[in-house]
Formats: C-alpha cells, structure tokens, sequence
C-alpha cells in the first residue's frame, strides 16, 4: 500500500509549539510549486526500487506542512497532473490535505472540492480561544466549528481534526467539552496530541522566560486518560497512541508508517522510506529550489542495519491495536533479535504495561502513557549507521 507525502513549507503565521519546517514568507512559493514538480519527476521509480514490472498503485496522498490549504485550486491540480503522469494512482486512493480552519471559506472548499481531495484534515487544537491564543494559532474557536460544518455541507464526509492536551490553559472540564465538541460534530477521524515544549521554538522560549506555565505531566496523563474513557463511550477506534476513528476510517497515510509500508515523501524535510533505507530532504526551501534547478536532489540517505530495522518495528508497531508480532521479529531479524525482545519485554508484562497475547505484544492502557520509553528500552544498540550523500 504505498503512498506519498508531500511537504507544503508555508504558513501564514508561525505556531508557538510547532517545529517542523516552514516559512512564512510565500515569496518562493511559485519557485518551490516548479522545483516540486520537477522532483516528482525525478523520484518516479523510487517506490519501484527492484525495477521490475509489476509497480503498485499508489493508495495515499497526503499533502502536509506548513500549511497546504494556502496553495489554490489551479496550484493543486498542477501537482495532481504531475502526479498521475509520473505514478499509477489508485482510483479510490486516499487523497488528504491538511488545512486550517481561517482557510476553509465556503468559496475555498468548494475550490478543494473541484480537487482529487477526499480527505480533510483540520488542525483544530482546541475550541477555546485562549489555547489557541496561547498557541498563536491564526484561527479562533468560532471559525473552528464553522469550518467543519462548511466542510460537512460542501460534501466532505472524511475529515480528521486534530486535537491538543496538556495546554496550561486547559482544564479537564474544558478537556471534556473539546471531546464532546469534537463528537457531536461527527467527525470520522480524531488525532490527539500532548503539548511538547520542543527546543528552539517560541513555546520553550516563552516557558524559559516564565510568561508560560511549564507542561504538567501529572496534567498531560490525567487527560491522556480521560480521552480514553471518552473515545471509548463514544465508538472511536484508538488504532495508534494518539490516532482515533470511526470503523473505516483509519488513515492511510498513518497506517503506512506504523505498518512499514513504503511511501515518498515530496518537498523540503520530507521523509522516504523504501525498505532498505530512508532518506530526508534538506529543510532549506532556498537550496531545494536551487538544488531542483540543477535537477538534483538535495538529501542524505540512511542504509539501515538491521538493528535500526528491528528498532523502528518495535517502536512503530507497538503504538498501534496490531502489536508487536514476535513471529514477525523471528522471521524479518532472527532468532537473537526475538529472545532479546522477549527478555526486555518481561519486566513490562511483570508490571501490567505490556500484554502478550497470541504471539503479539500489546501495550496496556498503563503502559500507553509511557509508549516511546517502553519502546526504547526493546531497542538493540548496535554501531553507529553510515551516511550517504
């Protein structure tokens, strides 16, 4: 089931936690919009990387950011025609794109409509005004709620929303009313994050200079908790630690990284994966475009060792309902690779974290709260991987 991701580096404003990349001057946006389509081009064998004849159909698209519901109607079709030249495209591929709620005028969505676009996925964070001001998010709560309604009216039934915990301003009262109100929308498809003060952005700037309470994580759990309890009473599927949907509603595109599909990912800082090894374009949209000028393009390539292949297996497969499949382990990295796992994997099913059920591990609803250190500690070290430019 491959798919391919396409980065949009542009936004009208900058959010206060993000640290992805972007820019919020659009004045190398039709640069960039050349340089990617010249790019598509030149990594149309990728997910074909035996050469062989068979080639499968690409079942995701999803345009990511930045923000990709900047780019207009006659600028997202380009990049569709681009795409259907150089890739087979499945015709009931799953084709998202995220957008921001102030972007979602009636007039824009009917644009998007006009689209191979299928999938909406609106980057909510919260109906209160003063998360989202505390965020520096560019929309506020009423234009939240009218953007997926608009949505909904225009005939856009898929529509994921993304939600935030663990904001200083948010109570778990307020907490309960973002889940309610995410709810009686009817919404398909619900992401939900916790507030991570990463290095380097204003966010952490703004905490270190004490003009923001610091992320709580007695806070974070209670409310990590708390949407459990919520996604359950109300039928939402938690196919992944911080993705919850409807019955048919999984997302491709996220169920392509956890279950080590192949996908290319199309733009600066975009990631691919084809089996053997990943590679990541440079963050710089100046020297992308210079780069795609010359009809090269700017990444570093990572092989991986079977090691890093084994880590990122457990990590990824271990956040989802599929679990960890041990005879996967025996079968893709060997006999030491399993007993290792097994013998890590002991004391967090002594402690009620991990469950192994049918050959598979499962985190519990305790050890949820603590994927990626449980994880880590299942990983293999082994010596540093090479770099290849």
């Amino acid at each position: 089931m491959a798919g391919i991701y396409i980065h949009i580096p542009f936004c009208k404003q900058a959010c206060h936690y993000c640290d992805f990349h972007f820019s919020t001057s659009l004045k190398n946006k039709d640069s960039f919009l050349k340089a990617l389509k010249k790019e598509i081009e030149l990594q149309k064998e990728y997910l074909n990387p035996l050469g062989g004849a068979v080639e499968d159909e690409i079942q995701s698209i999803y345009l990511g950011g930045g923000t990709p519901s900047l780019l207009s109607q006659t600028e997202l079709m380009d990049i569709f025609d681009s795409l259907n030249k150089h890739f087979k495209i499945s015709d009931d591929a799953e084709i998202t794109l995220e957008a921001n709620p102030d972007d979602l005028t009636s007039n824009k969505i009917k644009e998007f409509k006009g689209t191979p676009i299928n999938r909406l996925s609106i980057g909510i964070q919260s109906f209160y005004d003063e998360d989202l001001k505390l965020m520096n998010r560019a929309h506020n709560s009423k234009e939240a709620l009218s953007a997926v309604k608009a949505s909904q009216d225009k005939g856009f039934e898929n529509i994921t929303i993304d939600l935030i915990y663990g904001i200083p301003t948010l109570t778990n009262e307020k907490w309960k009313h973002n889940l309610r109100t995410a709810f009686d929308l009817e919404v398909k498809h619900i992401s939900s994050y916790c507030l991570t003060v990463e290095p380097k952005t204003a966010l952490a700037h703004l905490v270190k200079e004490g003009k923001i309470k610091n992320v709580d994580e007695q806070q974070s759990a209670d409310q990590f908790e708390i949407m459990l309890e919520e996604m359950r009473k109300n039928n939402f599927v938690q196919y992944e630690i911080s993705n919850f949907c409807k019955e048919n509603f999984f997302s491709r595109h996220n169920s392509n990284y956890w279950l080590k599909e192949l996908y290319l990912g199309l733009g600066p800082s975009a990631h691919s994966y084809n089996g053997n090894s990943r590679q990541s374009n440079i963050s710089n949209n100046a020297l992308y475009i210079q780069a795609l000028e010359k009809n090269k393009i700017p990444f570093e390539e990572e092989i991986l060792t079977t090691s890093q292949r084994y880590n990122e297996y457990v990590l990824t497969s271990l956040r989802t309902m599929w679990g960890t499949d041990l005879k996967y382990i025996a079968n893709h990295f060997g006999k030491d690779y399993l007993v290792y796992c097994l013998s890590e994997a002991e004391r967090y099913i002594r402690t009620d974290e991990i469950k192994n059920e049918k050959n598979k591990l499962f985190l519990t609803d305790k050890g949820k709260l603590f994927a990626d250190r449980i994880a880590g500690n299942l990983f293999f070290i082994d010596k540093e991987p090479a770099f290849h430019h």
